[in-house]
Order: structure tokens, then sequence, then C-alpha cells
């Protein structure tokens, strides 16, 4: 048997909308104002867009690996990312126009396209260099462990007719 159960449909004037948002909630009428209903709601509204940029952006959802401490150090970064792109969103405001609006999925889409960039300049202002690029790709293109043959040497080698003596 199904148990009926019992809602209330809130509305709240939005004065500069000229609209009414409505909310269907069971808390109490007693305990709950309309205005408290509206502020809750816009709350979880916020969590919402928060954990859909997560992963959306910031792939909080897959993670390829099963490491402990690297799905630690990747869930903080995915976590310091928005409160970052947040903080670098209230200084591009303020430097622009008051009439451009920066909508919150596009502004995290393009702080995450400019993230290596944004990375850049902060440790040049902050007095850090990487090291020259031709010194990084020279030490990056060599084998990390000398001993250990690359797959296509090993291929090679075990493909290759073998004399017998």
């Amino acid at each position: 048997m199904v148990t009926p159960k019992q809602f209330r449909v809130v509305g709240i004037r939005d004065e500069d909308a000229d609209d009414y948002h409505l909310y269907i909630t069971n808390l109490p009428r007693k305990e709950f104002l309309p205005s408290d209903l509206a502020t809750l709601y816009r709350c979880r509204w916020e969590v919402e867009t928060l954990f859909r940029e997560l992963k959306t952006q910031y792939e909080l959802d897959e993670f390829a690996t099963s490491n402990p401490d690297v799905v630690k150090i990747l869930l903080y970064a995915a976590l310091l990312s928005p409160l970052v792109s947040r903080d670098l969103l209230d200084l591009v405001t303020k430097q622009a126009d008051n009439e451009i609006v920066f909508p919150p999925e596009r502004w995290a889409a393009t702080f995450r396209s400019h993230a290596q960039l944004i990375l850049h300049e902060l440790g040049e202002y902050l007095g850090y260099s990487p090291p020259p690029l031709l010194e990084r790709l020279i030490e990056d293109a060599q084998k990390i462990h000398q001993q250990r043959p690359i797959l296509q040497e090993t291929l090679a080698t075990a493909t290759q007719p073998r004399c017998e003596s």
C-alpha cells in the first residue's frame, strides 16, 4: 500500500525578475519560513552546480588510478581549482566593464583551458622559473631506466632470427 505524503508549495516573489520562485517542500511550516526555504534551496543549488563543475571541468568523478595517495592529491587539486578560479573571477570581474556577465560554467571552462598559462604567469610573478625548454626536452626524452629497454626495442630483438652456433 502506498503511504500518502504531504508537501507544501511555497512561492517567493523575485522583485528583480518580476516573477515567483516556487519551492516544493516537506519541511514544517512552523520551523521554516518562506524566506528560509528560499535561502536553503539557493544554497542547495550552489552545491549542485559546484559538484557539476567538479565533475565536468575538473574530472572529480573519474580518477585513472587506484592508489589512495594519488587519489587524495587529485581530489585536493580538484577541490582547490574552483577556489582559485572564483578568486580569479573576482579579479577579472573588477577589471571588466560592469555590463559584462561571466556565466559560471563558461568561466570554469575558460579557467581550465588557460590553467597552464595561469600557472606559468603566477610562477613568474612569484619568482619561480622552469628549467629551459631544451634542457627539459632532453631530460624527459631519456629512458627512465637505462637497464630497462623500451617495448619497441624488446619486440625488435625478440623477432630477429637467431643464429645458431
